[in-house]
């Protein structure tokens, strides 16, 4: 008798392996840089047996996955993680005939160089709160890498500079229109590469060598970091775009920008009740954060394809 339920897709792998770097200069070993990454590694391939016959003999062991990591950590050098992500995957869809694609998922934290004395220490740092450099890399067994990089929880706000007005109102709608607000956010950014770029790990050397991926990243970065607090925000969704755009503007390599901004409500107190003080409107100064609920805006912006 046949089942009547099927195996339609399955992956699996190790998630969550914390690692640190130490590269010493060549030069002067005091000299030091750190990189620390979370990384998640998943596998697919003929792996149906593992599933539907508890045959195991197909299975690569997670902490196999996990020992790969390490190894390939102090072999190759993990900058920057996009390089590391293809070193990752395309290790996997090689050395394993039955692994036909892998794709490993990096987050980087973010730890800078701190001066003592004026001067930068050489190997001392600090780390800048919750914000991580993301890469995803995806590697079939005959195909080309899909890159993608990004940024995560990067907490934005400014008090003034931004408005919302002129939306659409039915009996339902109670906000009231605003000249001049709070904007804040936690910037979840993804820009995907052009996908003709990287057929092999030559290429994504290729590119890493000549720091693209570093210098985007800045790109990235600083674009939307500048347009946040230099322009006079009509509303999320008009910001968000005018970064992207941006970004496609100045990162030739770069086909498609992703923005999932969280606009975090501050309300104005209500202090009237205290001697008619006022905080409302020009004369607000003092204000709640709510932690839900919140908006949530997304987009795609994407290169327009050439007519040449």
């Amino acid at each position: 008798m046949s089942s009547s339920a099927y195996l339609a897709s399955n992956t699996y792998g190790k998630d969550n392996v914390r690692l640190l770097k130490v590269a010493r200069d060549p030069v002067d070993s005091s000299v030091q840089h750190v990189i620390e990454l979370t990384v998640q590694v998943l596998l697919e391939g003929e792996l149906e047996v593992a599933y539907t016959k508890a045959d195991n003999s197909p299975v690569v062991p997670t902490d196999t996955v996990k020992n790969t990591i390490y190894i390939l950590a102090k072999q190759a050098s993990p900058w920057p993680i996009e390089r590391f992500g293809a070193t990752l995957t395309n290790h996997f869809v090689t050395k394993y005939q039955h692994i036909s694609k892998a794709t490993a998922y990096i987050k980087q934290h973010r730890w800078t160089r701190y001066a003592v004395d004026g001067k930068p220490h050489n190997h001392s740092f600090i780390q800048d709160g919750r914000e991580l450099r993301t890469a995803k890399v995806q590697k079939t067994k005959t195909g080309a890498f899909v890159i993608e990089s990004g940024i995560k929880d990067l907490t934005v706000l400014k008090s003034t500079g931004s408005q919302f007005w002129g939306y659409n109102k039915c009996e339902y709608t109670t906000l009231e229109e605003t000249y001049d607000r709070i904007l804040s956010t936690d910037v979840d950014a993804v820009w995907t590469w052009n996908g003709t770029r990287f057929a092999n790990i030559r290429d994504v050397d290729y590119v890493a060598d000549t720091g693209a991926f570093d210098s985007v990243y800045d790109v990235a970065r600083n674009t939307t970091l500048r347009t946040f607090a230099l322009e006079n925000s009509a509303s999320v969704q008009a910001t968000m775009y005018n970064i992207s755009e941006e970004i496609i503007k100045k990162a030739p390599l770069v086909d498609q920008v992703y923005f999932a901004l969280p606009n975090k409500h501050y309300v104005a107190a209500n202090l009237e009740w205290f001697q008619d003080t006022k905080n409302k409107g020009k004369d607000a100064e003092v204000f709640v954060p709510l932690s839900d609920p919140n908006g949530l805006i997304k987009s795609v912006v994407r290169r327009r394809a050439s007519k040449l």
